[in-house]
């Protein structure tokens, strides 16, 4: 079924494969890395979205950074100065991530900072109209709340890994910390009254926020 989906969607880009191989090859957790479908499910968001400001949080090796560039590229037409601020707290990848970045086509679409996205963000004084989270799982609800107010009303977060591989229903993994933190994230979020939410099962699990601070939530 996965090579049926993939070969009736849109093509992994040459370069993208290129660095997909590459962080398999030379990074110890190449599992990762985005990959093509859900690489190109982030460009066809932002192309829906039309973000002018884009934060990404968990740069890891530029799969999804270079992604939502495309998609901010694709949109320049009509938001010229379309841009993506993205972080990462691990500055180990940080030679072999800005390498893929400087060297792609989107690069001056990009700003990669090594640094802690709860603390740094803000800092940008940049009202955000999309929001990627895929950082550590174990502070997934920390930093939710830290990001929550650079969020403009009626902008979208979406959050990486929210399924956990399935861990998240399964008794053994009780006592596994990332599996505890996105059980809690999970359900924090599904409990927030100023985001509406639905989890997509693509890969790892996606879930997708809109913010509607102020509003109920229907309850159906």
């Amino acid at each position: 079924m996965k090579d049926y989906i993939l070969s009736h969607s849109e093509p992994e880009p040459e370069y993208l494969h290129q660095l997909w191989r590459a962080t398999h090859l030379h990074t110890l957790h190449g599992h990762m890395v985005s990959g093509h479908l859900q690489g190109r499910l982030l460009k066809m968001l932002v192309e829906m979205i039309k973000p002018r400001n884009v934060l990404e949080i968990g740069t890891f090796s530029g799969y999804s950074a270079l992604c939502i560039a495309e998609g901010l590229e694709n949109i320049a037409s009509t938001i010229a100065d379309a841009h993506l601020w993205t972080f990462d707290i691990n500055d180990e990848m940080e030679d072999f991530t800005r390498k893929w970045l400087e060297n792609s086509p989107y690069n001056h679409r990009i700003s990669f900072l090594v640094g802690d996205a709860v603390t740094e963000a803000p800092k940008l004084g940049i009202d955000f109209d999309l929001i990627f989270l895929d950082s550590d799982k174990r502070s997934y609800v920390e930093t939710y709340e830290a990001v929550l107010p650079l969020l403009k009303n009626g902008a979208f977060l979406i959050a990486d890994n929210t399924l956990w591989d399935g861990h998240v229903t399964d008794p053994n993994y009780d006592r596994d910390h990332q599996t505890q933190g996105i059980r809690r994230f999970n359900d924090h979020v599904a409990a927030d009254p100023r985001t509406e939410q639905v989890i997509l099962p693509l890969r790892d699990g996606l879930t997708l926020m809109r913010k509607v601070e102020g509003l109920e939530k229907r309850k159906d």
